[in-house]
């Protein structure tokens, strides 16, 4: 029985395959920043009275926003921009089956890989 040797990418095909891979990571983490789909929350939590007291902060904490230059009307908009979680449905049903697509076609490739090693291994037998 002879041993398997897997079949070798050329270096033309794995430079590719790395050029590849980089810009699915950049996409993947630039894309939904410039669709406005991540990043800071998109609105403000407006207070009437900018006041330390107003914006939640004891004694000790007003004291290091003003340490650091910050008075209660220039943090005001620091301290109230919140993350609102929202789900999107929509974006949620489409992720979820980008997921499931990518999982189906990943096993499906595999068992065909799979398959032909075993073939190739065995087929005599």
């Amino acid at each position: 029985m002879s041993r398997y040797r897997p079949p070798e990418q050329s270096k033309a095909g794995q430079v590719f395959d790395i050029v590849v891979v980089v810009v699915a990571i950049f996409v993947a983490l630039w894309l939904p920043l410039k669709l406005g789909l991540a990043g800071a929350a998109k609105s403000i939590d407006a207070l009437d009275a900018k006041t330390w007291e107003a914006l939640g902060q004891n004694p000790t904490m007003a004291s290091i926003w003003e340490k650091l230059g910050y008075t209660p009307e220039t943090a005001h908009d620091i301290i109230q921009n919140r993350f609102h979680y929202i789900i999107d449905w929509p974006t949620l049903i489409i992720m979820a089956a980008v997921l499931i697509g990518y999982f189906v076609f990943l096993f499906r490739a595999s068992d065909r890989e799979y398959r032909d090693v075993i073939n190739e291994k065995f087929d005599d037998k």
